[in-house]
């Protein structure tokens, strides 16, 4: 099948998700040598079209070569690129892809460079804004601004005897990306133009450049297109011409960038001498729901709405992603930082965060100590830690903290041990108040068998427990800390009016994936090398491996902990993946399925992936009534499920549209 053929080829009943498939290139290019430079360009672009590409971009001035210098004042270059031109649109005018390459064109005395939009036979011109004249640049020796455009009056272009469109204020409709051009320098301005042309609908910017390189230059260039993209809500596919410009003066090491809204997609090698590409999916979806939930984007267009043309163009339909790779990167915990220098400094904020808004309650309230409930789990160990923390900061005497360990009919010996051996290191007063007695009592007054291990019996022992901290709290005229995590509001893993209730809750924000780095972070930052320091070490890390748990049932005869949490409600690595981006993107079931396959690949099959989401997805609806009733706590990213700081859900909403489309994805 040649390269028309397998862009045509037919897609029915393949699921829209919002992306549309983008390429940057950089061709080899010799300077003035027009044929060889369409040759290598249509070679690039055709392997781009067969990757299924909608949307490829080329270096500015690619046909020609950028470092013409004074060529460009000569007719026959100009003749070639023209005539360049009218090639690259016969070749691609049955293949459905939007193609922007930068050439030179003449127009009414003056000389512009330009990105060339082909699609389907035609031509679009958009002009440079920009032109740089300092330092190694020296583009108005050759070149006019558009907006000489707009004082003429000309809105098109002759190019090889045929009249185009020609202007800035253009956007090309390529499927769901909504594509705007701007050139080099137009990114390095105060203003760029992208900035307008994505307030006024534009979703995707390509930018031609060609940016020589220097010392430190590539690291700022790289900073300042994720910016762009996260300030714009957009994608930015970014192509820099490469080796075969370097000349003279100049050195060119060839950039093909592609960012999304803030984060790096894809970033070709730098100094080699061969063409490269990069080569994504950009996620239309969801830049359409941040730009939806953002009101002061929207907003914008009282002040910078203009008038832009919308230009439709003809591109494949959405890629069958059950045949075709996902070009994107998938984050398996969206909630963690990949890299272990961003993971540090991002646990160290987030118990900044934390310690901070526990100090302003203490200090405001002026309640003098705090209780908090330690079981010798992972939620309970991080409050306690926060908590130590925060009297440290504010000088106060950890003695104040009453940290209490109530045994229950399922506690087991290790996490017994754990919550003690923990709290003594620490220098917290530990107080041991064991359950059994009142909830046996509690299930004669209300005539439950305690031989049936039901959800009676289950939740009677978590009340009991914050009954226990509420009253001890009244006693020693504290405030009762809160344990329970972000993970556990959203699949409603929480007993109302049991561990649900505190008066503030440092955990509320965080989920379970990011609750084992923040302790992991702790345990190390603990270690002094001293004999106390080592001791609390060793106690974090068998926390950490301790199986989680609510110890509500008995354990095994030898100890082993039977009620663990995940094989009940399923692995939080999912949950927490479907919890990010269903809430911060607004993703449908379909698209979590699609995305979630990708990113636990080997580790869970499709019928457990689609087990647990439907489960998430049932657990999340019916559970609201409990996060409408929250207690007080500290917003830590950009996923909350608060009531007062970030969601607001009738507690009544049915699940049935998202059920009912798990139900039918295929295994």
């Amino acid at each position: 099948m040649n390269v028309k053929d397998m862009a045509t080829a037919s897609d029915k009943g393949v699921t829209d998700y919002g992306l549309v498939r983008v390429a940057a290139i950089v061709p080899q290019v010799n300077v003035a040598d027009v044929d060889g430079n369409v040759a290598h360009i249509i070679e690039s672009l055709d392997q781009a079209v067969e990757a299924g590409a909608h949307v490829a971009v080329l270096p500015e001035l690619c046909v020609t070569g950028y470092t013409c210098a004074d060529l460009f004042g000569n007719e026959l270059l100009l003749d070639a690129a023209e005539d360049a031109l009218m090639r690259l649109c016969e070749h691609y005018k049955d293949v459905p892809v939007m193609v922007v390459v930068g050439a030179p064109l003449r127009c009414s005395g003056h000389l512009f460079n330009c990105a060339v939009v082909i699609n389907h036979g035609e031509m679009w011109v958009v002009p440079k804004t920009y032109i740089p004249n300092y330092k190694e640049f020296y583009e108005k020796r050759w070149f006019t601004t558009s907006n000489i455009t707009a004082i003429a009056g000309k809105d098109s272009i002759v190019v090889g005897g045929v009249e185009v469109p020609f202007g800035t204020h253009m956007i090309f409709e390529a499927g769901r990306a909504r594509v705007a051009v701007e050139i080099c320098e137009d990114l390095w301005v105060p203003a760029p133009p992208s900035s307008i042309a994505a307030i006024n609908g534009a979703n995707v910017i390509v930018n031609l450049s060609a940016s020589n390189e220097l010392i430190g230059k590539h690291t700022y260039l790289m900073d300042l297109i994720k910016h762009q993209s996260a300030h714009c809500i957009a994608a930015y596919v970014y192509a820099s011409c490469g080796y075969g410009e370097s000349t003279t003066d100049l050195v060119f090491g060839g950039n093909a960038v592609i960012a999304e809204n803030g984060r790096m997609l894809a970033e070709g090698a730098r100094f080699t001498t061969k063409p490269q590409m990069s080569i994504a999916d950009v996620d239309i979806a969801a830049l359409e729901n941040e730009r939806r939930v953002n009101g002061s984007f929207a907003d914008s267009m009282v002040q910078f709405g203009t008038s832009f043309d919308h230009i439709p163009m003809e591109v494949a339909r959405p890629l069958d992603y059950e045949e075709k790779e996902l070009m994107r990167p998938v984050r398996r915990l969206p909630f963690v930082p990949a890299e272990d220098d961003r993971l540090n400094a991002r646990c160290e904020e987030i118990i900044a965060i934390q310690t901070e808004g526990l100090m302003r309650r203490l200090d405001f309230t002026g309640i003098p100590t705090i209780v908090v409930g330690v079981s010798g789990g992972l939620d309970s160990t991080l409050a306690l830690l926060v908590a130590v923390r925060a009297f440290d900061r504010m000088g106060r005497d950890r003695k104040d903290i009453h940290a209490i360990t109530m045994p229950g009919f399922g506690t087991t010996d290790r996490t017994y041990t754990n919550a003690c051996e923990m709290v003594k290191s620490l220098g917290v007063t530990l107080h041991e108040i064991s359950i059994a007695a009142a909830v046996k009592q509690h299930f004669q007054d209300i005539g439950h068998d305690a031989s049936i291990h039901d959800v009676t019996y289950e939740n009677s022992q978590a009340r009991e427990r914050t009954q226990i901290l509420m009253d001890f709290s009244n006693k020693v005229n504290g405030l009762v800390l809160g344990t329970g995590d972000l993970s556990e509001l959203a699949l409603g893993w929480a007993t109302y009016n049991g561990d649900h209730m505190s008066m503030y809750n440092v955990n509320v924000s965080i989920p379970k994936t990011l609750v084992r780095h923040l302790v992991r972070w702790f345990a190390g930052s603990l270690n002094d090398g001293t004999k106390k320091g080592k001791a609390i070490h060793d106690t974090l890390l068998d926390v950490l491996d301790t199986p989680i748990s609510p110890e509500l049932t008995p354990a095994a005869k030898d100890g082993t902990i039977l009620q663990v949490t995940e094989d009940i409600v399923g692995p939080y690595e999912l949950h927490d993946f479907f919890l990010f981006n269903m809430l911060r993107y607004g993703f449908t079931p379909a698209k979590l399925y699609l995305l979630a396959r990708r990113a636990f690949q080997g580790e869970y099959d499709n019928a457990t992936i689609k087990k647990w989401l439907r489960t998430f997805c049932r657990r999340f609806f019916a559970q609201q009534f409990k996060r409408s009733c929250l207690p007080d706590g500290p917003k830590v990213g950009s996923v909350s499920l608060s009531p007062r700081g970030d969601w607001r859900m009738p507690s009544d909403a049915s699940s049935r549209l998202w059920v009912s489309q798990c139900d039918q994805l295929p295994e």
